[in-house]
C-alpha cells in the first residue's frame, strides 16, 4: 500500500508544486521539486487568460445533469430487474452486461453522426444525452438490491406496499452506502470526461473544464506548464474534496453486495 500511495501521490504533488513555478524553473535540468521562487501568479493567469469560470460553470451543469439522470435511471432499472416480473428479464440483463464490454470510443462515430444530424452540436443536449447510459449503475445497484434480505421485501408486500412505496420506503433507505458509491463514481467520471465534450463543443459556451485546460497550452512549441498545472489543480480540487468526504461510504457501498448474511 505504501508503494501504491507513492506511485499515486507523487504525480499529484509534482502537479501542485509545478503550479507555483516560474517558466524557466520548470524546464531546469536536472529538475527540482521545490519552486524557487514561489510564483502564485500562475493561478491568476490560468483563470484570466481563458474563460475559466465559464468552463467551470459548464462542468457543473454537465456533471449535475448527468449525475441526476444516471442515478435515477440506474436505480429504477435495477429495481425493475430485481423486484418486477416481466418476460425477457434475464436477456435484458445480459444485454446490459454486454454494453459494459463495449468501449465508449467505438460508439463515437455513430453518436457523432446522429447528434450532428439532429443539430445538437455545440449544445448541452449534444454532450449530455449520448453520455446518459447507465449500464454500470444498473449492474452495481442490481447486485446490491439482490443482497437485501427477501424477508424485508416480503414483509413490505404483505403490508400492502406497492412498487413505488417499496422503492422509497424500504429499498432506498437500506441502500445508502451503495447509492453514495454510485453517485461518486458518476460524478468523478463525468467531471473528467474529455473526448466526447471535445468533439461536441466548438467554443467556451458549452465546453467543460477538461476541454478548457487545453486552451492554456501555447502553440509556439514551448508550453508554459505553470498555468496549465494551476488550472489542473483548480479542476481536480472540487472532485477531490467530494471523494475524500465520501470515500468511506463509497468503499462500504462497493463491498456491501459482495457477501450475504
Amino acid at each position: 500500500m505504501a508503494v501504491a500511495l507513492v506511485m499515486i501521490g507523487l504525480p499529484l504533488v509534482w502537479i501542485l508544486l509545478t503550479s507555483f513555478k516560474e517558466r524557466p524553473d520548470i524546464y531546469n535540468q536536472p529538475a527540482t521539486w521545490w519552486p524557487r521562487p514561489f510564483h502564485p501568479q500562475n493561478y491568476t493567469e490560468a483563470t484570466q487568460s481563458v474563460p475559466f469560470w465559464t468552463y467551470l460553470r459548464n462542468s457543473l451543469v454537465i456533471t449535475s445533469v448527468l449525475a441526476v439522470v444516471k442515478f435515477g435511471l440506474g436505480v429504477l432499472s435495477a429495481f425493475g430487474l430485481v423486484f418486477l416480473r416481466f418476460p425477457g428479464k434475464s436477456a435484458l440483463f445480459l444485454l446490459i452486461i454486454a454494453a459494459l464490454m463495449v468501449p465508449n470510443q467505438i460508439t463515437v462515430i455513430s453518436n457523432y453522426a446522429l447528434v450532428a444530424e439532429l443539430g445538437w452540436r455545440n449544445t448541452f443536449a449534444g454532450i449530455i444525452i449520448p453520455l446518459a447510459g447507465v449500464a454500470f449503475g444498473t449492474f452495481l445497484m442490481r447486485n446490491h438490491f439482490l443482497s437485501i434480505p427477501p424477508e424485508i421485501i416480503e414483509a413490505a408486500r404483505m403490508d400492502g406496499a406497492g412498487n413505488w412505496r417499496l422503492l422509497w420506503r424500504v429499498v432506498l433507505p437500506v441502500s445508502g452506502p451503495t447509492m453514495v458509491a454510485f453517485a461518486v463514481i458518476v460524478v468523478v467520471n463525468e467531471w473528467n470526461e474529455y473526448l466526447w465534450p471535445f468533439l461536441m463543443s466548438d467554443d467556451s459556451s458549452v465546453a467543460p473544464l477538461p476541454v478548457g485546460l487545453t486552451q492554456l497550452q501555447n502553440n509556439d512549441g514551448l508550453t508554459n506548464w505553470g498555468p496549465v498545472m494551476a488550472g489542473t489543480v483548480l479542476t481536480m480540487l472540487p472532485i477531490l474534496v467530494v471523494f475524500l468526504v465520501l470515500q468511506r461510504h463509497m468503499i462500504k457501498g462497493l463491498t456491501s453486495g459482495a457477501v450475504k448474511g
